[in-house]
């Protein structure tokens, strides 16, 4: 069974009934924008998110109107309408039910807009849905899983890509680069690539203890193997400080010469920061070599192809 494309469906008929929000149209009309009698839509719907497609819209617009009162200085009138309500009166009813509180109450003390829902879906400020999180993309991956993986596998496709030009291009000198903060005149993209492999090696040697990585190979295959291990290693050991919650302990880099402190947190703010600073230098790089299809080495991208 394709779920991904199940998951796609159910997407676009949530995406119908947001874009509907401020129409005045009934469950009917919103079927048929999706090719779907009104059955169709209102069982697939249902059975997908645990609310009929009606349900769930005066939810979302209930809880948007609770936004507004919070946050916006427009009339009780004039939200009761945007809500879809014919009346104020209906509104305040309805209002009253779901927040055990009529809008006047609410607009001098607010509390949560959101309201209880059987899947987690809820209004998001200011004209759009926040949806759980827990599909394949990021089932697994919290902040820090989606900084270190998207580093690694980038820097992957940048020496996938790499594997494609001659020899003379990766250690051809690019002047135009420029790139003032870390390296010299006219740098290479071989020495940018080298770079971004060892950088991984030594942070993970100073993180166990391990002796500093020799002198090695530098060909693109060997890189590439390289990469695997000491990102793997380096992963797994910002994984175990993450799950210690060891941010701000702290930890001596023999490797430095002379050896130097570094709080965990700040170590991985670093390895960040000037890791993506290498790959935006190394795109531009492939970019004076004639290799313009990377992008722009967005990390949105990248987590929605693992969909």
């Amino acid at each position: 069974m394709d779920t991904s494309t199940e998951r796609d469906r159910l997407r676009e008929f949530i995406d119908l009934i947001l874009r509907s929000l401020d129409d005045d149209v009934d469950g009917a009309g919103i079927a048929a924008r999706g090719c779907l009698s009104r059955y169709h839509f209102d069982r697939l719907v249902s059975a997908a998110i645990g609310e009929s497609p009606g349900a769930f819209r005066r939810r979302l617009l209930l809880e948007r109107s609770a936004w507004q009162l919070r946050t916006r200085n427009l009339s009780i009138t004039r939200i009761a309408l945007s809500s879809g309500y014919r009346s104020v009166e209906g509104f305040t009813r309805a209002f009253s039910r779901a927040f055990g509180s009529t809008p006047a109450r609410f607009r001098r003390a607010p509390g949560d807009y959101r309201l209880a829902a059987p899947n987690g879906v809820h209004f998001h400020p200011p004209g759009g849905i926040h949806l759980p999180g827990g599909d394949t993309r990021s089932k697994h991956m919290d902040f820090v899983d989606r900084l270190v993986a998207f580093d690694l596998a980038e820097t992957d496709v940048l020496l996938q890509r790499a594997s494609d030009l001659p020899e003379e291009a990766l250690d051809r000198p690019l002047p135009a680069l420029n790139p003032a903060l870390l390296y010299g005149e006219n740098a290479t993209l071989r020495e940018l690539l080298s770079e971004m492999v060892a950088n991984k090696e030594n942070w993970s040697a100073a993180l166990s203890g391990g002796p500093a990585p020799g002198e090695s190979n530098d060909t693109i295959p060997v890189l590439r193997s390289r990469l695997k291990s000491a990102g793997a290693d380096f992963a797994a050991q910002v994984r175990q400080i993450r799950d210690r919650g060891d941010w701000d302990a702290g930890f001596v880099d023999a490797i430095c010469d002379p050896p130097e402190s570094f709080t965990y947190g700040g170590m991985l703010a670093h390895v960040t920061t000037f890791s993506a600073y290498r790959r935006s230098m190394t795109i531009a790089a492939f970019r004076q070599l004639g290799v313009e299809d990377l992008g722009i080495g967005d990390p949105i991208g990248w987590e929605r192809s693992l969909a």
